[in-house]
């Protein structure tokens, strides 16, 4: 794999910010090379490039006063949640501090009768849904990985709910920030809609913390369904799946799930969560109302997939076979990885109209088998996102060139279908080279705001954009 830049050091300012920042936070600053290493951690090909100190924040004041001393000696400053972003978020290209926020995890209020909450940003979203369960709420926003919502947030973040209840972007009502400046500003209030000037909510959410450090976030919860039921059905092709993806979401079927895996992934979930499942196209539903009306959305997608060529159709109302079926889906990376032992695995992602869907995950495959690389597909079939996991050997050259051309090559098929490099996993350093083809002179647009609102390039430098 080709590497990543570095950015110019500011070893001067970097120095100082390091020492003012140790004589005021004491042990929450640190600069262990184990620590900082864990603190550049990112979940794909991309190499490791730490910065030069971690420090703990536990306040928006803190937060605020951290940014100021770097902005005054123009130093790096790279935030940090927990550590689970997959294109290189995390990496500090021109040195600096770290910013971890995990400090951060007070849920400030529930309004159960709003159906929102106000939170820290690194309060997990496992732990805001347990600390909502009594109150018959929940968060559903679920990329799988149990991150933090401050850093969901900051990358535009979905999962396998996003086809009913959305993405990050629309699950966020408000956003305290801190800039560049050091100076702490709140979006908007609670109300569920507003007119008042320019999103800034929105601005922030998925700007990767190039253009402010969240601070708080002001959530959009759901009332627990009464009922859930799951279901699955297996189908000759992938084309096949992807009909009956389209004509249920057509008919307005309201699946909270709808996940389609091909058959070398079905084989690695077999194998490591002991299923016997055919090895072939999957779909994975999960439908969430009152028990009369998930029996009859089972049902009803039952019936689709029959025209549509499914088999082995079977779905459950009970809770223990409903979290079997999805632990076997959250558990697809490591039953991925079982297959190849030893390898490392590159995960990459498109989104493409799910018209487009099939097509795109066909020409995939026939890629991969092209160039001789293994890789389970997985994907949220209902919104036309996929996901790639490339198994790799990272000491045999072969594999990394074979595996950088196939994701150059899946970006641009994405393009070609009027879709995007990314649908869920952000731009960062990893997928950067391909912003501009996908949006044009947007990207120059983007550019102006990034300097308008932190004219040093103090935040998560290298980012995003190119330069």
């Amino acid at each position: 794999m080709a590497l990543v830049g570095t950015l110019p050091r500011n070893e001067d300012g970097i120095a100082s910010t390091v020492g003012i920042l140790k004589q005021r936070f004491g042990d929450r600053l640190q600069t262990g090379a184990a620590i900082r290493a864990q603190h550049a951690h990112t979940t794909t090909w991309l190499p490791n490039q730490p910065a030069d100190a971690v420090v703990f924040a536990s306040s928006t004041e803190e937060v605020s006063e951290i940014v100021r001393i770097c902005a005054d000696h123009r130093t790096p400053l790279i935030p940090f949640g927990t550590g689970t972003s997959l294109e290189g978020h995390l990496n500090a290209p021109g040195g600096g501090i770290s910013l971890d926020l995990s400090h951060m995890q007070k849920v400030l209020e529930v309004h159960a009768e709003d159906l929102d909450c106000r939170i820290q940003p690194g309060v997990t979203r496992k732990q805001l849904n347990t600390h909502l369960r009594d109150q018959g709420l929940f968060f559903p926003i679920d990329p799988g990985a149990d991150a933090s919502l401050g850093g969901m947030a900051a990358t535009r973040a979905s999962g396998t709910n996003a086809v009913r209840y959305g993405t990050m972007r629309d699950n966020v009502i408000a956003l305290e920030a801190v800039m560049a400046d050091g100076r702490a500003v709140r979006t908007a209030r609670r109300a569920r809609k507003t007119s008042a000037g320019y999103d800034l909510t929105r601005l922030l959410i998925g700007s990767e913390g190039t253009l402010g450090i969240i601070t708080e976030l002001t959530l959009k919860l759901q009332g627990i369904p009464e009922a859930m039921s799951s279901a699955r059905c297996s189908f000759p092709s992938v084309e096949a799946a992807c009909n009956a993806v389209i004509l249920s979401v057509q008919m307005g079927l309201p699946m909270a799930r709808i996940e389609l895996l091909d058959g070398l992934q079905v084989k690695a979930c077999n194998a490591y969560s002991k299923l016997s499942l055919p090895e072939g196209p999957l779909l994975l539903l999960e439908f969430h109302g009152s028990k009369a009306s998930v029996a009859e959305q089972a049902q009803t997608f039952g019936e689709i997939a029959d025209d549509t060529g499914g088999f082995d159709f079977a779905w459950s109302g009970r809770a223990e076979d409903r979290t079997a079926l999805w632990q076997a889906r959250h558990d697809a990376y490591w039953a991925s990885i079982a297959l190849r032992p030893g390898c490392k695995a590159l995960s990459t992602d498109i989104c493409v109209p799910i018209s487009q869907l099939a097509a795109c995950v066909t020409a995939a495959q026939m890629q991969l088998e092209k160039l001789d690389l293994m890789a389970p597909i997985v994907g949220h079939a209902g919104d036309g996102n996929f996901h790639c996991l490339l198994l790799l050997d990272e000491h045999n050259p072969d594999d990394l060139i074979k595996a950088e051309h196939f994701t150059h090559w899946l970006a641009d098929l994405a393009h070609a279908h009027d879709g995007t490099c990314t649908g869920e996993h952000g731009i960062g350093q990893g997928k950067a080279s391909y912003l501009r083809a996908e949006i044009g002179e947007s990207t120059d647009v983007m550019a102006a705001i990034k300097t308008a609102l932190d004219p040093d390039n103090i935040l998560n430098p290298g980012k995003i954009l190119l330069s």
